[in-house]
């Protein structure tokens, strides 16, 4: 298998799946008709393929972009997908259901797929926006992170499995207490822990059998809280954006933004500043982690090395960015960033303008500018190729 730098940008709004190669951004394929879960996004899978949930035809897509075919399979599930995610062989995969355009909690579907069989067998669990992680290869098992009243609840994969039809609601093996904040989750497959994010801090939780016992929580060390959490398994750390500042949305200009890494060997907490405003999801690549900032005064992509560097790149401004006096989520425009553990390179889209800029880490200069035929609104979401195999694997979709 090849394994030159590949581009996918998913045009959710549109309906477009664009795959073009890196740096040169030549399209090497498409998918038309094709509406993406940008919350669920994209989870690598083994031998360089890609898990995604089209939102709109409810099936979760295996995308082979080194392949003869880009969609390798399709697979019916339930939606609006919420959250996606596999155990380290990449053969159980699970999609959540979250809230899509309604204004409340209404669905409590569960999808859990076996990609060596192709079967698919939908649950009832909880209404919400529950997080999930799979545990295995051997004996997998289901953690789906539930909130208000908040919980870790463990399921065994092949009970999920032999349900009957009609959707039945399952009872969980066993539960962990969580605070009833939590948002954000990930995996260590090498020590077979989940952890999940709160106020409080990251609560983590390892497996002993088919149950979980927790563990000690891992503070913040900061007033301000992570929401978004992620596995950096090469350097064998945890990564998440601290934000701080005022609670209400339309003084996003004001809210404070730290870059937050735990050493999961080492046991410690570094934080950096990264500057006020918008920062949300963040971007590995080889030697340097990613983070897009979105503020009236300037947006600009920040790169932040093993070697606590830290360099800023100035990005153009978006037509239709958030505002002063408007919140930074509805009906504006954003930006996904996408890097890959083995290559240098960074993307960061401009929503609403089709670009795609591509950034040489090592230097800090923007290398190229993509120009896609879809406008990319909302920013659109992306993963760059190829990502890491075995236990230098993120389990969960981002």
């Amino acid at each position: 298998m090849t394994t030159e730098p590949l581009l996918l940008v998913s045009d959710h709004v549109d309906g477009c799946v664009h795959l073009v190669t890196v740096p040169d951004g030549a399209e090497a394929g498409r998918l038309t008709g094709r509406h993406l879960s940008e919350h669920a996004g994209f989870l690598a899978l083994p031998g360089g393929r890609v898990a995604c949930v089209d939102d709109r035809r409810g099936e979760l897509l295996v995308l082979d972009p080194y392949g003869p075919e880009l969609v390798a399979a399709a697979i019916p599930v339930a939606v609006p997908a919420e959250h996606l995610a596999t155990d380290p062989s990449g053969r159980w995969l699970a999609v959540t259901t979250g809230l899509g355009k309604n204004s409340a909690p209404w669905s409590d579907l569960v999808t859990v797929v076996d990609l060596a069989t192709g079967d698919a067998v939908r649950v009832r669990t909880r209404a919400g926006e529950p997080g999930v992680t799979v545990l295995g290869p051997d004996r997998p098992l289901l953690v789906l992170r539930h909130r208000e009243p908040g919980s870790l609840a463990v399921h065994r994969f092949a009970d999920l499995l032999a349900a009957s039809p009609g959707c039945p609601p399952v009872t969980p093996l066993a539960r962990l207490p969580l605070p009833d904040d939590g948002h954000g989750d990930a995996q260590d497959p090498r020590t077979a822990t989940v952890f999940a994010a709160t106020g409080e801090g990251v609560h983590r939780a390892r497996r002993e059998g088919d149950r979980l016992v927790a563990e000690p929580v891992i503070p913040w060390g900061a007033p301000a809280r992570g929401w978004y959490l992620r596995l950096d398994p090469r350097r064998r750390a945890l990564w998440s954006t601290l934000r701080g500042g005022p609670a209400d949305p339309l003084r996003w200009p004001e809210w404070t933004n730290q870059a937050w890494r735990y050493d999961l060997d080492a046991r410690t907490t570094t934080r950096t500043e990264l500057g006020p405003g918008l920062v949300f999801r963040l971007a590995l690549a080889r030697a340097h982690t990613a983070f897009a900032r979105i503020h009236p005064d300037g947006d600009e992509l920040i790169l932040l090395g093993t070697d606590g560097d830290m360099s800023r790149v100035p990005l153009p401004a978006m037509d239709g960015a958030p505002r002063r006096g408007g919140t930074p989520w509805e009906g504006v425009q954003r930006r996904a960033v996408a890097a890959s553990p083995g290559a240098d390179w960074v993307a960061v889209t401009r929503g609403g303008h089709g670009e795609v800029h591509l950034v040489d880490a090592l230097t800090g200069h923007e290398a190229d500018r993509l120009r896609l035929d879809t406008p990319l609104h909302h920013g659109g979401h992306a993963v760059l190729l190829p990502q890491t195999e075995g236990e230098e694997r993120d389990l969960v979709g981002r």
